[in-house]
């Protein structure tokens, strides 16, 4: 990785001023960020990260003094050709030759492990890695929340995957609980065997909203509290019709992950744990943990004085389990089939709460691993709508999306002859909606808008594929760069040292998103390069300059596409060729 061998040299150096191993100074010096000024360094290093002292009562002006004292007793050699200061740090200017030949040397010669084989990362351990997202409601409807977890647990796995741990993705269904009394009860009275098979998820989407009205009165009530107390003593029809509706909503989720690019190692649900939620109830009373109310409801008491002032219920007052009691039991069980050293659970921040409350109960049962469970909340999308109305199923918006994009490029001068419009307006579609899902924090919430999702300028998906697009057609239309006759002197505009510049630093972008588990970290840097290669493309001409020049800059313009479609791919998007 071209930013390692600079940031080593810079730290060999920086350790025998300061007196201290270089490897505690290399995440101390970091690229640049590409600006719209002239830059006049390639990375820097923050004097107070490196002398312990990190108090606020510093002034500028002390900082500025301590950067001039360190720069002073350092030299300029074959690797840093300057050495500067600003406002409390140190910056140093890599040879500009150099500069071009190593970044670009290291991104072709690496190409999809560019950035992942820094030693940002080596001294990482290899880790066993459970994320458990998407896990929609069997019967309920597949909605934009479940889009968010999908994506959002997609992106982490493959971050996780990529910097070489063994991850397990697991699909949790909601497959159980007394949604299904409704559901049976519902079906027998309303349901339609044809429909079922044609469109699964729509019909028992139906069904469930009838059987909902029929439960209002006390006989249709009655009707789905007896199917699920059979269902629960697992009576053969009742539990046959479970099944049923079970493997045709899975067939269907399979085929709309297949077109979000989204795959699944297992495919569990609550109903695996019905009878081991009864061995953690009779784990917890063993414990003297598990307490009754008048009721006859079975609770744990969560309060720091054991005044009850926070609690949760573990079991109905009939002694069947309840959601928290089948996560204690999948959170054992999983722990037991995969010994994890981190567990992720991707949802939606109204279950802050219920995950607090889960690892707090492991902990007192005395399962030490709890401290490696870990939730990733996110936040709510307001507004989204399609042209048929509010949106009830993911499919509805991913044939929005679809459609949408499909108009939109049908009406753009640009577009080029495509053999397979459907599916490229597809992948572009997904691609729009993840950049503006991942644009944010997780945990904030957004206001959703076609239009602004899926502009072809500005930042946005569209625009990434766009780029991508324009990119790959220049190589069609030019062959690729050799790399052997590269003259580093051809790419020393200042448009060639923005991409140069912003190619440093992608290492410590996926450092930042493997550490907070944020993609926006990762969609900004692509916007910017983005942006550079686009403004780079208009000015620096391939076709009509000389060979050495064309071949400098069809090196350039390769290195950005690898580390663009290799970010992309990272957030769960299939970059397109042609648009």
């Amino acid at each position: 990785m071209a930013a390692c061998s600079f940031r080593r040299s810079i730290a060999s150096q920086l350790s025998r001023v300061l007196d201290l191993p270089p490897e505690h100074l290399i995440k101390s010096i970091s690229a640049v960020p590409v600006s719209k000024n002239w830059q006049v360094a390639d990375f820097q290093l923050f004097v107070d990260s490196v002398t312990g002292n990190r108090s606020s009562s510093h002034s500028k002006a002390d900082l500025q003094l301590q950067a001039q004292k360190l720069a002073e007793k350092l030299n300029c050699d074959t690797i840093v050709s300057e050495i500067s200061t600003g406002p409390g740090t140190v910056n140093f200017k890599i040879n500009r030759d150099l500069l071009a030949k190593t970044v670009l040397q290291h991104v072709l010669n690496d190409g999809s492990e560019y950035g992942i084989r820094s030693e940002l990362f080596s001294a990482l351990p290899k880790r066993k890695i459970v994320v458990e997202f998407s896990s929609p409601n069997i019967a309920k409807k597949f909605h934009v929340g479940h889009l968010r977890s999908t994506i959002i647990g997609n992106f982490i796995a493959n971050l996780k995957e990529a910097l070489g741990h063994q991850v397990t993705r697991i699909n949790y269904l909601g497959d159980w609980g007394m949604q299904f009394g409704l559901l049976g009860a519902g079906f027998q009275q309303f349901g339609s065997e044809e429909k079922l098979k044609s469109t699964p998820l729509q019909h028992l989407f139906e069904v469930y909203v009838q059987a909902n009205k029929a439960a209002e009165d006390e006989n249709g009530k009655k009707m789905a509290q007896d199917f699920f107390k059979k269902l629960e003593a697992c009576e053969a029809q009742e539990l046959s019709l479970w099944q049923h509706f079970r493997n045709f909503s899975i067939e269907e989720y399979v085929r709309i992950y297949k077109r979000l690019g989204v795959h699944f190692d297992e495919y569990s649900g609550e109903s695996f744990y019905r009878e081991k939620s009864q061995e953690v109830l009779k784990m917890l009373d063993k414990k003297g943990l598990l307490q009754k109310t008048g009721e006859g409801t079975g609770i744990v008491d969560l309060s720091e004085k054991g005044d009850l002032s926070s609690c949760s219920t573990v079991a109905r007052s009939d002694g069947t389990s309840l959601y928290i009691t089948r996560d204690l039991a999948a959170a054992i069980d999983r722990m037991n089939t995969y010994n994890f050293d981190t567990m992720i659970y991707v949802t939606d921040k109204s279950q802050s709460s219920h995950f607090q409350k889960l690892f707090q109960i492991l902990k007192l049962m005395d399962c030490e691993w709890a401290e490696r469970c870990q939730h990733v909340p996110f936040g709510l999308v307001q507004g989204m709508k399609t042209r048929r109305g509010e949106v009830v199923f993911l499919e509805d918006v991913l044939d929005e999306a679809r459609t949408r994009m499909l108009q939109n490029m049908a009406s753009a001068k640009s577009t080029k002859e495509l053999e397979n419009p459907l599916e490229t307006a597809e992948t572009i579609g997904l691609a729009a909606l993840i950049i503006q899902d991942f644009k944010g924090r997780l945990s904030s919430d957004y206001q959703f808008s076609w239009d602004r999702v899926l502009q072809s300028r500005g930042d946005t998906g569209v625009f990434l594929q766009y780029t991508h697009a324009r990119l790959h057609s220049l190589e069609q239309m030019c062959g690729n760069g050799q790399l052997a006759d590269i003259n580093a002197a051809c790419l020393q505009d200042p448009q060639a040292l923005s991409i140069l510049q912003h190619l440093l630093r992608y290492d410590e972008v996926l450092y930042k998103s493997s550490e907070d588990l944020q993609p926006k970290h990762i969609v900004s840097y692509l916007l910017t390069l983005s942006h550079l290669a686009g403004a780079a493309h208009t000015t620096l001409h391939v076709k009509g300059s000389a060979p050495e020049v064309a071949q400098a800059r069809l090196c350039l313009f390769q290195a950005a596409r690898t580390v663009l479609a290799n970010g992309m791919k990272l957030l769960g998007i299939t970059p397109v060729l042609k648009m």
